[in-house]
């Protein structure tokens, strides 16, 4: 599949997906939503692909975040339905079966902020920064970066990020919660990849079950997500996977998963 806006690179069993608008900091218009979302349904469908890293061309910036000249020219039912829109596509994302790692290069503003939040890990170099600034703009986070942020980083310190609009470095971003990782500039990409390979070789249907359970039970009272969380334990037990992995274990030798 060819894009116009990303660019897809397989290497071992990861898939590199860069948002590649470089001239515009990698800004999220409508185009470059649709070709994200079909990127991801691709890559999900891709059996040789157990690991997704997300990150921006360039080396100014993750996103930037959504295109302002595009959103200039919205009316409300317009803006609504990109707001929608870029949920759905960020919705995909946090919903894949396979884990997704941000590796953020720079600038994580608005739209980029909530892309990166809507994956399952996040990376960043220490040149990266981040914010929600739409309040400069006369608006709110639309992408969802209300909710995620708030469920990241606690209501309070949401609520300073959103309503002031400031932006901060990579250190106050791991310190509040923002992101898993501070890297060298030049060391992102090495780094994210060494992540990457290292879930890759685990037993991949208890990462997916695993995923799930930490994403659907968040939204659940603890009793439920608990049961919850059994049922998918036990579901593990159906896997070559958790036989290949008990079987190592009591061999003490290394497993060799199939992702089965």
């Amino acid at each position: 599949m060819q894009f116009n806006n990303l660019l897809v690179q397989k290497e071992n069993n990861l898939a590199i997906l860069t948002i590649n608008r470089p001239a515009a900091l990698n800004a999220l218009n409508a185009d470059t939503l649709h070709e994200l979302g079909q990127a991801i349904q691709m890559l999900t469908e891709d059996e040789e692909v157990k690991v997704i890293i997300l990150t921006g061309a360039g080396e100014k910036a993750f996103v930037a975040g959504a295109d302002i000249a595009f959103m200039q020219q919205l009316d409300p039912i317009a803006a609504r339905q990109f707001a929608l829109t870029g949920q759905m596509v960020f919705n995909q994302i946090e919903s894949c079966p396979k884990p997704v790692i941000a590796a953020i290069n720079g600038y994580a503003l608005g739209g980029g902020c909530e892309l990166a939040m809507a994956c399952d890990i996040r990376i960043a170099s220490e040149k990266a920064k981040f914010g929600q600034p739409e309040v400069n703009l006369g608006v709110i986070p639309g992408f969802a970066g209300t909710q995620r942020l708030a469920r990241l980083v606690g209501k309070g310190k949401a609520k300073e990020l959103i309503f002031t609009g400031d932006m901060i470095d990579a250190q106050e971003a791991y310190q509040i919660g923002l992101i898993n990782q501070i890297v060298p500039h030049d060391q992102l990409m090495d780094q994210t990849k060494k992540m990457g390979l290292k879930i890759a070789n685990k037993a991949l249907v208890a990462v997916q079950l695993a995923k799930r359970a930490i994403n659907e039970g968040l939204e659940m009272p603890l009793e439920q997500a608990n049961y919850h969380e059994a049922n998918y334990f036990g579901l593990c037990f159906a896997t070559n996977d958790q036989k290949e992995g008990m079987a190592a274990f009591l061999a003490k030798r290394p497993p060799q998963f199939q992702g089965k």
